[in-house]
């Protein structure tokens, strides 16, 4: 069975190249300067993932400048945003700034310019439809929050993860509602085969006919949040920097998706 999402494909070769080596420049920059990583510092990467996902989305349907278009693909686009964001990191660190606002207000502005292009292009195209996906970013959020206060009850020692750890539950559960409400409200389709995979099972089972078919996969991106999050426990407790990066790469994983699909059933009906 294939495991690679619908539509992964690397950008062209000069693209590509252009890609890893910014990527290899930028992580060795911060891996000699080794700058802190703090809950201020997770904060400030939201709106990153945020443009990452939003990116990929304008790639999707059309509406992304055709200079940058081949960057935007899958993964490329997280990729390249991975590139920038730490770009500006190393640079803002480089000067001797706090490069937690810095990297907030830059990534909140380049946040806002996507966002404002992609829904230009849906109110030309008549497309706008924001009820469902402000739905399901409320709900994924509530879920998320609620589930972090219960396992911080119920495991006190996640406390240590901070930020990064609860940005990792709400970003998965984001995700996971907003597939949900995609798949059984506006007849969307997943492309991550084990995501279908998952969701298809739920739908064989008696309680779809009153909850749908991806409820069970909401259950299990929460449920491997926390999970991944208990099992960091000590990684961060060791390591801080290390570890807080770690989980927020694994909120990057469930933030990106479930950003894109917010912005995409927002902006094509």
């Amino acid at each position: 069975m294939a495991i690679l999402p619908a539509g992964f494909a690397l950008p062209p070769l000069p693209y590509l190249v252009a890609l890893l080596a910014a990527l290899g420049a930028v992580g060795y920059g911060l891996r000699e300067r080794r700058p802190a990583v703090d809950d201020r510092f997770i904060v400030a990467l939201v709106p990153w993932m945020l443009v990452g996902a939003w990116l990929h989305v304008l790639h999707v349907v059309g509406a992304a400048p055709a200079l940058i278009d081949p960057l935007l693909g899958t993964p490329a686009a997280y990729l390249s945003t991975a590139a920038l964001t730490g770009a500006i990191w190393l640079v803002a660190d480089t000067s001797n700034r706090e490069t937690a606002p810095v990297l907030l207000a830059v990534g909140v502005a380049a946040a806002l310019v996507v966002l404002a292009t992609g829904v230009a292009w849906a109110t030309t195209a008549g497309n706008l439809s924001p009820f469902w996906p402000a739905v399901a970013a409320v709900v994924g959020a509530g879920l998320g929050a609620t589930v972090w206060v219960t396992l911080r009850r119920v495991r006190p020692e996640v406390r240590v993860t901070g930020a990064a750890g609860a940005l990792a539950v709400v970003a998965h559960s984001v995700d996971g509602v907003s597939t949900a409400i995609g798949i059984d409200i506006l007849g969307a389709t997943e492309r991550t085969p084990l995501s279908r995979a998952i969701i298809e099972f739920g739908g064989a089972l008696p309680t779809a006919e009153f909850v749908g078919a991806a409820w069970l996969f909401v259950v299990v991106k929460a449920a491997l949040a926390c999970f991944v999050v208990a099992v960091m426990v000590e990684y961060v407790r060791e390591d801080p920097r290390e570890g807080r990066l770690l989980l927020a790469l694994v909120a990057a994983v469930g933030l990106g998706p479930g950003a894109h699909n917010l912005l995409l059933f927002t902006i094509t009906g």
